[in-house]
């Protein structure tokens, strides 16, 4: 199994391994690989429905998701897709998934399966980095802060998604989200320390008004997509990318306008964070 790093900050792509069969180590090292990387991609993977949950239940729990279709046959396997009429395209911003659950999901086993003949990326950006990156009295400001995450804005009835042509695709409308994180945590496996808020779903800092908020967060926002965080996805025919909420957000582009995509996504199960 080989590693190459994407970028000196973020992402790795793997290869040299089959994700349906690979050997114990070899999972353990994928673990580690996106724990510090955040992000691993495999191209050339064969990889059935079965052979996808089976590797996802290897590596742990999997977390059925609450808003995007589910497969008939297979309610573990979330449909990311956009058909080839529609504007709106998921999870085209940044953000990191499910920060508006007390106990995120640890990430994602993203499989393609449809793609447009160009475009489509994902781009991923790295907390570890972006944490680094901050001056010295910022990172003091920050210390000990917590902050209110939820999802309600954007999948409720009235939300953002429901004015856009991504409406009928989505579930979970009546569901109520909510959830306070420190401003700063660990990786609860490599100790590293990690901007953990996201311009998606982070409302505001604890005992402050979300315009009170506000400065500070933007201020978090721009050093966390600062272009020496980032790597950039680029889908072929059997990638599969796997990576960690805690240490990563994404954002999905929209330029493939009149064409499909369709994605497979398991999520994994993840940990309470900490400071």
């Amino acid at each position: 199994m080989k590693l190459a790093p994407m970028n000196p900050k973020c992402g790795v792509e793997i290869s040299g391994t089959s994700l349906s069969d690979c050997s114990d180590a070899e999972m353990e090292e994928i673990k580690q690989a996106i724990y510090q990387h955040g992000v691993a991609v495999f191209r050339d993977q064969v990889l059935s429905p079965e052979e996808h949950i089976a590797f996802a239940k290897r590596w742990g729990g999997i977390d059925i998701n609450n808003y995007f279709p589910l497969t008939d046959q297979y309610p573990e396997i979330a449909v990311v897709r956009k058909k080839a009429d529609q504007q709106t395209n998921i999870g085209g911003a940044w953000h990191t998934d499910h920060s508006y659950d007390q106990i995120p999901a640890m990430g994602s086993i993203l499989v393609a399966r449809v793609l447009p003949p160009t475009g489509g990326d994902t781009l991923f950006a790295h907390m570890g980095a972006a944490y680094d990156s901050l001056p010295g009295d910022l990172k003091h400001e920050i210390e000990g802060l917590e902050a209110f995450h939820t999802a309600d804005h954007v999948y409720k009835a009235d939300g953002i998604y429901a004015q856009t042509d991504m409406a009928s695709e989505l579930r979970g409308h009546d569901l109520k989200t909510g959830a306070i994180h420190p401003v700063v945590i660990r990786h609860p496996h490599t100790g590293r320390k990690l901007l953990y808020v996201n311009s998606a779903f982070t409302i505001n800092f604890i005992g402050k008004t979300r315009e009170e908020s506000l400065p500070l967060l933007h201020r978090l926002y721009d050093a966390a997509v600062s272009a020496d965080n980032q790597c950039r996805v680029e889908w072929r025919p059997g990638t599969v990318a796997i990576w960690d909420n805690r240490t990563t957000w994404h954002n999905a582009l929209n330029d493939y306008q009149g064409y499909a995509r369709e994605m497979h996504r398991i999520t994994l199960s993840g940990e309470a964070l900490a400071a």
